[in-house]
């Protein structure tokens, strides 16, 4: 369709439109999509004035305001428009259309928005409230925004702080992998508003004496946008703060403590997953429900920080949930990014009655090293693990022991089966293989690609126009998300938690997960 006729097409919807009432969202939906791929156009041409642009998109911004009834709405219309928006980008990007043409498009939409002169034809009165028209018909340019950090109009830069080196260094590692994965695979479709998701690590080797170094490399030297997927609890303790003074995105962290957790929530930490909390809760009652476990002969190995701590106080909980005495609970200690348990082996034994089960908040080392020193002791133990574990990475440690070590050992999980065939597990095995061949599937990889993709959904709501505050408002807007993982996701103002789902697993003689029920 030429420039001119899609013009003339513009004002003959404005015209239909003219005798609708307020709220005839069809119309404006219809709008938005001959709107929407002459802006997306123009945003793909650097020679073309972002003020121009932004005009245009303030004046659509007024119309879809004002014809919807409701916010649930307004955000369709909004996402009606971002995705037009996108297929704009997407046809100059491809190299369907041309700079040229897109400048002709832009400066017809902007004759058609102006308006004739007096009774000429139609205005945007009869679509949008009077207030609304008045700013809507002036072409006076919007002054562009300052610019946003990390966000350029090829690229959105994100940073994630975590351990690339020293004994969690898997965990790091594949948790950089998940949200690498799910960054190619939007990227191939051209990306979020035509920009390239990009992510840059900088190493803290879960030590939080390294972690202000590691915010400040991504901050200041790499000008990310925001950080998602940092490692650790310890390590969170200093980078939340970091990031909250800055205002300045946090998200997807893989840690459930608490300090994430704040009620009400601060305002820049999203998460995705459940919180050790309701982990070890569900262990928990578990163990004293159906495996008939004394919460006595329940003791808890954790390690000595910030992470050990949030567990503990989990299972605390719980026990006093079932009316246990919390103040009895027996706690195993080890020092982090260590694998020295011989004084929780020693404490576990002097124990009567003996204990029956350890509810384990550990590293995968670690966690090896104490079922290694204690199974043959207690042929009968049960072991559980939160997921922060490493749940691969612990399946490989205690396969080299044997299938006696491994068996029945069980991790809580924040994700569902990696070894089921749920969409969402297809669609991120997929795109693991594509992207990076010989990767096998793994649990913290996968939370890393669902929470990667719990943010692009909050990207492509924020329109190409955004900064921290436009994208928060978006995430706080976002209900019933469904991502194929069997629960649905939501955010809130005062809900900064998607997932409160919990899943259980247990390691079978072949050294596997097998999903087991945990209620």
């Amino acid at each position: 369709m030429t420039p001119r006729w899609i013009a003339i097409l513009f004002s003959a919807l404005l015209a239909s439109a003219a005798s609708a009432a307020p709220g005839n969202t069809d119309v404006v939906r219809d709008l938005a999509s001959r709107v929407g791929p002459i802006v997306g156009s123009a945003l793909a041409c650097t020679d073309i004035a972002r003020p121009r642009i932004q005009t245009i998109v303030d004046k659509f911004s007024a119309v879809i305001k004002e014809a919807s009834s409701n916010e649930a709405e307004r955000d369709d219309l909004t996402q009606a428009l971002n995705r037009s928006v996108a297929d704009g980008r997407t046809a100059v990007t491809s190299g369907k259309m041309d700079c040229r043409l897109a400048e002709r498009q832009l400066a017809d939409l902007e004759r058609s928005i102006a308006g004739p002169s007096a009774g000429a034809g139609p205005s945007l009165a009869g679509v949008i409230g009077p207030s609304a028209a008045a700013a809507a018909t002036s072409i006076a340019p919007v002054p562009p925004g300052p610019p946003v950090r990390g966000v350029t109009d090829r690229e959105i830069r994100f940073g994630i702080a975590g351990p690339f080196s020293g004994p969690a260094k898997e965990l790091g590692r594949q948790m950089k992998l998940g949200i690498d994965t799910a960054f190619n695979r939007i990227n191939d479709a051209g990306g979020v508003d035509g920009r390239q998701l990009r992510l840059i690590a900088a190493d803290d080797g879960y030590e939080p004496t390294r972690t202000l170094d590691a915010m400040k490399q991504l901050y200041e030297k790499d000008q990310v946008f925001g950080f998602i997927g940092n490692v650790g609890t310890p390590t969170a303790a200093v980078g939340v703060p970091y990031a909250l003074e800055r205002r300045t995105l946090f998200f997807g962290a893989f840690t459930g403590a608490n300090i994430l957790r704040s009620d009400p929530p601060d305002r820049y930490v999203f998460n995705y997953r459940a919180s050790y909390a309701e982990e070890t809760d569900s262990v928990v009652h578990y163990l004293v429900k159906l495996r008939r476990i004394p919460p006595r002969q329940i003791a808890v190995f954790a390690q000595q920080d910030a992470y050990g701590d949030a567990g503990f106080a989990g299972v605390a909980k719980a026990f006093r949930s079932l009316g246990a005495n919390d103040g009895a609970i027996v706690r195993l200690n080890y020092k982090r990014n260590t694998v020295d348990v011989d004084d929780a082996v020693n404490q576990l034994k002097l124990q009567k009655p003996p204990i029956k089960a350890v509810v384990m908040v550990a590293a995968y080392r670690a966690a090896a090293k104490f079922i290694e020193k204690t199974r043959d002791l207690y042929p009968g133990m049960v072991y559980t693990n939160v997921s922060f574990v490493g749940s691969t990475s612990l399946a490989e440690e205690l396969g080299l022991l044997g299938p006696r070590f491994a068996t029945g050992v069980i991790v809580t999980q924040v994700v569902p089966a990696v070894s089921g065939y749920s969409s969402a597990v297809l669609e991120y095995k997929n795109a693991l293989a594509k992207y990076f061949p010989g990767e096998a599937p793994d649990y913290v990889s996968f939370e890393g690609y669902v929470a990667a993709n719990v943010l692009i959904q909050g990207l492509k709501r924020a329109g190409p126009q955004f900064d921290t505050e436009r994208l928060i408002d978006n995430l706080e807007s976002m209900r019933n998300i469904d991502l194929g993982l069997g629960t649905s996701l939501n955010f809130g103002r005062s809900e900064h938690q998607a997932s409160h789902k919990i899943w259980g697993t247990a390691l079978d003689e072949n050294g596997k997960y097998q999903p087991i029920e945990l209620e």
